[in-house]
């Protein structure tokens, strides 16, 4: 069975849910990472995704952040953040399982500058994030950790790296925080598919930057071993980002025969 995964940060949910909902029909996703929905919880339209065939889970505190779970295969498991223990004063973090499938859907702290408080708080978060998954998740299980990470893995996932020097997204510390993910046991499942490819997910609305190939990849889907093996398609939905008042993300997708 092909199961079709995919993370976008729709940059607010109100804003953009007629091309959430029309894509959805399109793309006809099982499962999907939503991050950045800056919703309340009671405000998350559940019903409207019922409608469309899929039950959810969202996270969300109102004007900032908001990350959720959509899916055809169920879910069960919920927890959000790091755990009841473990409070986040953000809402960034979301777990569900759907169809055996541990999920989550992951928003990192931006970082905003290499000096600011908000830097250390993205360090620490995917610190938490390890120690979650170390805590309570297998490598050799199928689990998969998506959304946005605010992070160039590497050089050929920024379209001008000098542009990027002593700046978050690209920053050494920040990358070796997500390598230490991989080496945990997660798998950048686009990468393994693409190679040295230069395709990107996330272009600034300034400056026609969409329209001139200046973007970088920092939307992710890691998953563990036994998922990554099992990836048969993988692509970033460029289409997602045209037209009228587009997210300045695209959509990543990926196919797994599970």
């Amino acid at each position: 069975m092909v199961v079709r995964l995919a993370t976008w940060n729709v940059n607010s949910l109100n804003a953009r849910m007629e091309r959430v909902e029309s894509w959805l029909v399109d793309v006809a996703p099982d499962v999907v990472c939503l991050q950045e929905t800056k919703l309340a919880d009671g405000a998350f339209p559940a019903l409207a995704f019922q409608a469309l065939g899929y039950d959810s889970v969202h996270h969300g505190e109102g004007r900032w952040n908001g990350v959720a779970v959509l899916s055809r295969l169920g879910i069960d498991d919920v927890v959000c953040g790091f755990g009841p223990d473990a409070p986040d004063p953000e809402a960034r973090l979301v777990w569900a399982t759907c169809g055996g499938v541990r999920v989550a859907s992951a928003y990192v702290p931006n970082g905003r500058a290499l000096d600011h408080d908000h830097y250390r708080y993205k360090l620490d978060w995917m610190a938490r994030l390890l120690e979650r998954l170390k805590a309570s998740e297998s490598a050799d299980s199928p689990v998969v950790v998506a959304g946005d990470f605010n992070i160039a893995p590497t050089d050929i996932d920024v379209w001008d790296p000098a542009r990027f020097t002593d700046a978050t997204h690209t920053s050494a510390a920040e990358r070796e925080a997500l390598e230490r993910l991989v080496e945990w046991g997660m798998v950048d499942t686009f990468r393994q598919q693409h190679g040295e490819a230069a395709l990107y997910s996330w272009w600034d609305y300034r400056a026609g930057s969409f329209h001139k190939h200046q973007g970088m990849r920092i939307d992710l889907v890691l998953a563990t071993p036994p998922l990554a093996r099992q990836v048969r398609f993988a692509t970033i939905d460029r289409n997602a980002r045209k037209g009228q008042q587009p997210s300045d993300h695209a959509p990543v997708i990926i196919d797994f025969d599970i």
